[in-house]
């Protein structure tokens, strides 16, 4: 077998060290630092915050690293459209883990909301006129 058919693995001797796990980058950490000082703001100024995962230099392993460390909490949203979107809030109340996927159920998006409530769960207006015409008819029917 030639040499340079042989994979080669780059190990960082310093996080080995330390004991953390293979393939973590080092920003989940930091982003767990970020995500503190959004619930901070949120406490504040009531300022909702999104931060794209997608966007950031994060592997797999800080993926899991993050989502295993935020934990998960005790409400939970799945919603339907063009593709299942979960909101799932962590143990931090106030810190949501947003995911997106498409008809296929690939995930095209995923964020970490810090926010009192997401944005996608509220009802918009129209929708509840709708709503309401719908109760206007159920009582309409009781007479």
């Amino acid at each position: 077998m030639p040499l340079d058919a042989i994979p080669i693995v780059v190990i960082n001797a310093a996080a080995k060290q330390s004991g953390d796990e293979a393939g973590l980058s080092g920003n989940a950490p930091v982003l767990l630092r970020e995500i503190a000082e959004l619930a901070r703001r949120l406490l504040a100024s009531g300022e909702s915050s999104a931060i794209d995962l997608r966007a950031l230099p994060l592997t797999p392993a800080d993926l899991d690293w993050l989502r295993e460390t935020l934990g998960q909490g005790q409400v939970a949203a799945t919603l339907e459209a063009e593709g299942e979107s979960t909101l799932s809030e962590t143990v931090c109340p106030g810190v949501w883990w947003v995911t997106h996927r498409n008809e296929t159920g690939a995930v095209v998006s995923e964020f970490i909301e810090v926010t009192y409530f997401p944005e996608l769960l509220k009802a918009h207006p129209d929708d509840v006129q709708t709503g309401l015409e719908h109760l206007d008819l159920l009582i309409s029917d009781l007479s």
